[in-house]
């Protein structure tokens, strides 16, 4: 048994523009750092993106890719290659000893393009990522490029990089930081961090093996073949399994590291008679915490750079991603004048209240899984015992609670809802996908969304749509700012209009017939009305790109 992937090597090229500004430059080319740079470079802008490896993540690392991450790759071209290669899977189980005492669906309903999870090892979309930065032309992608100091400047940043064999300098409009949880960026301004670290340890096994389990998530508390701890099992791709054993506080990370005792653990979980092999092994610590701002001037932090929570839940690196979802356009916007700087500021304000949130959730699945007390224990106890017989528990258990999408309620990008509202998508939502049918052929309804631009779902019927919406974009003045196009769903079919045969994203939507759903270009929602209106629409646009008061006069939009 041996792993098929072969770590691909980047070339180093050494550097011919000592002294130069540019607009934008990525510091950090792992997961998060070459998303951010493949989605500026799909909406047109050139980055520089500077790396000290030059080689993509050693280990699978960030593994398990949410829906919503996928639905965001879908848009920059990487879903289907994501779906094809890695590990699908909807449904978890949770062990309390030796015996199974519940299952949970995590995308129970029908009709979703993405399922709740795809599983692969993160030194495969790294290297996907760095390949589609390339096609792009627009990435200057530089290996062995090393950040040794930075100078945030009012107007600029002046950053200082060694290579092999000497340094240069070069000046960027704005950095983006995404280089880890040991950020140099982070570091050199002094910037700490505001959350705590559990008193815990992990151990990380990647095990190849030929195994019968099936392609779900499972979680032992307190099995036979690891008393008094917990152990987490799931599949990726090439037939590499993810095992992580609870270790205490108490252990050696540098015993626990070793072969044979690893292998000791792996082999007292899956008997003596299955084969298997170690592929990488890592030792971490819970950590809650996050940047009190992730915005300083003219750098902005993201992903383990700006926040860093449990593995557990799958958060890290699907919070990364949407990191660089809501960063990309804005920043864009603000190059291109259309937007004020102060719409960056947006970014801090709506990307760190969803680090709060998985924060939040992270402590409380870590307190549950590492009790801190007899107390805790006896209750996390009880309730996986009455689990097993009483839905009204499940709840209550906490094996991680798994990622989840951040609904941005409190943002002051929104326009708060008019008319009368049961359900459906409130400001701030993430767009909910689902089948439609475009002239004649299966589809879905967000590959209908504009990223370059805004999006106005319209529901009803051809002959029902106002006027105004048939014209020119809504909202839109002058070529190139934003525009907004309109998309159709309709219950009937009909040339122009994607037919909504199932009636499931009129449901998502809690639409009726004239209702508009106007979508950012990161397909959050950023109003809703009961019925067209042409100014009402300019006017939350406007908002969406934090154009306000004094703003108006100086940006034409």
């Amino acid at each position: 048994m041996q792993s098929t992937y072969v770590h691909p090597h980047y070339a180093h090229v050494p550097p011919t523009d000592d002294g130069a500004r540019h607009k934008v430059v990525v510091v950090g080319g792992g997961l998060v750092g070459l998303t951010t740079a493949l989605d500026l470079a799909h909406r047109g802008q050139q980055v520089v993106l500077l790396d000290d490896d030059e080689t993509v993540s050693v280990g699978s690392r960030a593994i398990s890719f949410a829906k919503r991450t996928l639905e965001i790759y879908a848009r920059l071209g990487l879903g289907a290659r994501l779906l094809g290669k890695g590990v699908t899977w909807n449904v978890g189980q949770v062990f309390f000893g030796d015996r199974s005492i519940f299952a949970f669906d995590l995308l129970a309903e029908p009709g979703h393009q993405y399922p709740a999870f795809v599983n692969l090892q993160q030194y495969y979309l790294e290297q996907w990522l760095v390949e589609a930065c390339q096609a792009t032309g627009l990435v200057d992608l530089r290996w062995r490029n090393r950040v040794v100091a930075v100078e945030n400047r009012p107007d600029a940043v002046d950053l200082t990089i060694e290579v092999p064999g000497g340094s240069y300098r070069l000046t960027a409009e704005w950095v983006l930081a995404c280089d880890g949880a040991h950020s140099f960026v982070r570091e050199t301004l002094g910037l700490p961090f505001v959350g705590k670290v559990f008193r815990d340890r992990f151990l990380i096994a990647d095990v190849l093996m030929k195994a019968g389990f099936p392609a779900e998530r499972w979680f032992w508390f307190d099995p036979p073949f690891h008393r008094g701890g917990s152990v987490l099992l799931h599949r990726q791709a090439d037939d590499v399994w993810r095992i992580e054993f609870q270790l205490g506080w108490d252990s050696d990370p540098e015993a626990e590291r070793a072969p044979d005792r690893v292998c000791a653990r792996v082999r007292a979980m899956l008997g003596p008679d299955v084969p298997f092999e170690l592929e990488w092994l890592s030792i971490y610590t819970f950590r809650c915490r996050r940047l009190e701002k992730f915005r300083h001037g003219r750098i902005l932090f993201l992903g383990d750079a700006a926040h860093q929570v449990s593995p557990f839940g799958a958060r890290g690196g699907n919070s990364g991603v949407q990191d660089a979802d809501n960063l990309a356009w804005k920043l864009l916007a603000v190059l291109r004048g259309d937007a004020p700087q102060t719409l960056l500021d947006t970014y801090d304000e709506e990307r760190a209240a969803a680090a709060d949130e998985n924060i939040l959730a992270s402590t409380r699945s870590t307190d549950f899984i590492t009790p801190k007390n007899e107390a805790a224990r006896a209750y996390r106890d009880a309730v996986l015992e009455l689990s097993e017989q009483h839905a009204f528990a499940r709840p209550l258990v906490n094996s991680g609670r798994l990622s989840e999408p951040a609904v941005l309620r409190a943002s002051r990008l929104n326009t708060p809802d008019a008319g009368s509202w049961t359900g459906g998508l409130p400001p701030g939502a993430p767009a909910a996908d689902a089948p439609v049918v475009c002239d004649g052929r299966e589809d879905w309804l967000l590959r209908h969304l504009t990223a370059d631009g805004f999006t106005l779902l319209l529901f009803g019927t051809p002959d029902e749509a106002p006027a105004a919406a048939l014209t020119a974009p809504a909202g839109r003045t002058r070529q190139g700012a934003w525009p907004v196009r309109s998309v159709f769903v309709s219950p009937v079919e009909g040339d122009g209009v994607l037919w909504d045969r199932e009636g499931l994203a009129a449901a998502r939507y809690d639409a009726q017939s004239g209702t508009a759903v106007l979508l950012r270009p990161d397909q959050h929602v950023a109003a809703r009305w009961r019925s067209f209106d042409a100014v009402a629409v300019a006017a939350a646009r406007r908002r969406a790109l934090g154009i306000t008061g004094d703003e108006r006069q100086r940006i034409p939009a």
